[in-house]
């Protein structure tokens, strides 16, 4: 999609799929595969797969995007359930929702007025080193919200994910068969 850059300065990464943290040297020379949600996806020139933070875009060359602060309006669930789509897995361009790894939300009165979000999620694989970054994201996202007074969030693993749980937006995009639920040739992990 795009050719390799090298990085402008030193910055903080993510590697994909273990959740290791560790910082990238100046020049390393990554491709950018994807920028969907608050991190750039990158692949480096030896193949290994790292989320960049948005904030951090001057290290690849970019102006840093503008974060919204808040959502503006009156509170309601719509609003819960769109901000949760703005949340992407790094390796697959397809939001947490469409995936289908939000298995509840619930909205709840605060006891010092306002609201209280409840979410389970899953990951696509019970190894998978990304789940306390989607957390992450899922908390300050939904902490953004009007009304907003505690965001708690859970990663579960029962029921497994499985493929079934996609939207059929997110298969179609995927690649999936629609009429026999088969996955492409490459594996979701």
């Amino acid at each position: 999609m795009y050719e390799f850059i090298d990085l402008k300065r030193e910055c903080e990464a993510i590697e994909i799929p273990s959740g290791i943290r560790r910082m990238l040297p100046s020049m390393t020379r990554v491709r950018i595969s994807q920028f969907l949600g608050s991190g750039y996806t990158v692949v480096t020139d030896n193949g290994g797969m790292c989320r960049i933070d948005a904030k951090d875009a001057d290290a690849l060359g970019l102006a840093v995007p503008e974060q919204k602060v808040a959502v503006g309006g009156e509170f309601n669930e719509k609003m819960v359930w769109d901000q949760l789509k703005t949340v992407f897995d790094p390796e697959i361009p397809v939001n947490i929702v469409d995936l289908g790894l939000i298995y509840s939300c619930k909205i709840t009165p605060h006891e010092e007025g306002g609201k209280k979000i409840a979410v389970d999620m899953s990951m696509t694989a019970p190894g998978c080193g990304m789940g306390n970054v989607l957390k992450a994201d899922v908390e300050s996202k939904l902490a953004r919200l009007p009304e907003v007074k505690e965001v708690t969030v859970q990663v579960v693993f029962d029921p497994p994910w499985n493929a079934g749980l996609m939207s059929e937006a997110a298969k179609l995009q995927l690649g999936f068969d629609l009429d026999y639920g088969n996955p492409p040739i490459a594996r979701i992990s």
